[in-house]
């Protein structure tokens, strides 16, 4: 019997402690009974910070699993927001969707809850206090003013907020900072210089035309031009210029007259800083002196197209090789192409000819400056080998927007600088036949003004005298205007030379 006795005994660890008995096994039918349960939750420890009280209650029993529940949730949703999250800088919460706040969940560690999940920012600035609506606060010697340096520095830093985004203005609100008013009145003028200069400057881009791009306005009439069939596609930039740019296109189709296969699209510049100084080509010509004002100046940059358009259509009825006007919207102008297989024509000054080539040029520049004077009534006001191009064997004519007439006030004076530059031009590729600028302006001109050696000054004073005469024939005169420009801000597509 002792043996037996000491072979029931519950045996004993090493370290003098009762190692745990082994459950005896039990039926389906003992685990579900309610007594059970009851003895496992009386033997269960019990947190200390959870006060369970009588489990007797179904609420309460209802309550705990719902804490279980949500708690699982809970764990779930961690889960899928660090799955979805993943390495990103940029991290989304679930925050909103968790049942239970994680401070109040006591099992779950610290190393789970993020500052950025809580409701507080421990880096927001509090709010300043405000003066009452007598203007102080306090009494006696503790009195405090809406003046109180400390107060108004306060007030200074946290309306630093109000400013553009594009201001930066530190991370120092959480630092107790206290601007004085001198240097909040001064970033805030910083701040509203800064904005308007980056309003002038988006204002400036979108609004005017670069060395090879458009702005939105004239990229909205061009794509007008390609989707009425006017032009098939725009291929490019082959040209720019002081005041425009040129852009080569495939032609299409108009009711009122054929198109190219090839045009160019002559863009004027909407920077108005080339045409500032150029007034003079258009204020004082009588065709356009009653729509002229320099209130508005992109009107200005209209009529240079109007009137580019209309010099082209005096230079065609004469037969002179030149662009054909196809169409004017606003300030862009089509015009017939000058070359073959999306080659532009070289330049007079580019092209390289022989002798006998150089001197039928000269005559054929000589005939087209007395046919531009005679019969179009027109000065070309700046021609030069820049202006001139060499195609099919033959010199033709560009850039005519500042062309002005004879009568105009300094017409014989551009008359006389064209004939210098051809002049100067030929005698450089040494054609015998060339002209001095005196003799050429009398050929062109068929005036007789005397030549003397040497004497420009003389003969510029005398050009002078016959543009004052012309001046006052004209004012006697009375010459008619262009009629004022369609709805669409520009002529008829085809005009005739109504001037």
């Amino acid at each position: 019997m002792d043996q037996i006795g000491l072979a029931t005994e519950t045996p004993k660890s090493p370290w003098g402690q009762a190692a745990p008995a082994v459950a005896p096994a039990c039926s389906l039918n003992d685990v579900m009974s309610e007594q059970l349960a009851r003895q496992l939750e009386e033997e269960e420890a019990v947190p200390e910070s959870v006060n369970i009280g009588d489990t007797s209650s179904d609420l309460m029993l209802a309550q705990m699993l719902q804490m279980q529940f949500d708690r699982e949730f809970d764990d779930q949703l961690r889960r899928e927001e660090k799955k979805f999250n993943g390495d990103s800088k940029v991290s989304i919460s679930f925050e909103n969707f968790r049942m239970v706040h994680p401070y109040e969940d006591s099992e779950s560690s610290e190393d789970e809850v993020d500052w950025q999940d809580t409701r507080h920012d421990p880096y927001r600035a509090d709010k300043p206090q405000a003066t009452p609506r007598r203007g102080f606060s306090g009494k006696g010697k503790n009195i405090t003013t809406k003046h109180d340096e400390v107060t108004c520095g306060r007030k200074n830093t946290a309306r630093m907020d109000n400013f553009a985004p594009e201001v930066h203005v530190g991370d120092g609100l959480g630092m107790d900072l206290k601007l004085s008013n001198q240097v909040f009145n001064s970033l805030k003028q910083h701040c509203y210089s800064e904005q308007r200069r980056s309003a002038r400057l988006h204002e400036k881009k979108e609004h005017s035309t670069s060395e090879q791009a458009v702005d939105s306005r004239t990229r909205l009439l061009m794509y007008k031009m390609v989707n009425a069939g006017v032009l098939e596609k725009i291929n490019g930039c082959i040209s720019t210029g002081k005041e425009s740019v040129v852009f080569h296109a495939d032609g299409g189709s108009l009711e009122e007259q054929p198109v190219p296969d090839e045009v160019v699209l002559k863009v004027f510049k909407t920077t108005l800083n080339e045409f500032k100084n150029r007034d003079r080509y258009i204020k004082d010509d009588y065709r356009f002196r009653d729509r002229f004002s320099k209130l508005n100046p992109r009107k200005i940059i209209r009529l240079w197209a109007e009137k580019e358009m209309h010099n082209l259509c005096r230079m065609k009825k004469a037969q002179i090789p030149c662009p054909e006007a196809v169409l004017l919207k606003k300030h862009i102008l089509v015009m017939s192409f000058i070359g073959k297989d999306h080659v532009p024509a070289p330049k007079l000054k580019d092209v390289l000819l022989s002798g006998e080539d150089m001197k039928n040029a000269f005559y054929q520049v000589l005939q087209m400056m007395q046919t531009l004077y005679q019969e179009c009534n027109l000065v070309h006001a700046d021609l030069s080998e820049y202006n001139m191009l060499w195609f099919e064997g033959k010199v033709w004519l560009i850039d005519v927007s500042q062309s002005v007439e004879p009568t105009h006030p300094h017409g014989l004076e551009f008359l006389f600088r064209d004939c210098k530059n051809v002049s100067t031009f030929f005698q450089k590729k040494d054609v015998a036949e060339a002209m001095n600028p005196y003799e050429l302006f009398n050929a062109v001109s068929g005036l007789k003004i005397p030549i003397g050696v040497e004497d420009e000054a003389d003969f510029v004073s005398e050009i002078v005298a016959l543009e004052k005469r012309n001046e006052d024939h004209v004012q006697r005169r009375g010459k008619k205007t262009f009629p004022v420009e369609s709805e669409d801000g520009g002529p008829p597509l085809n005009p005739g030379v109504d001037d």
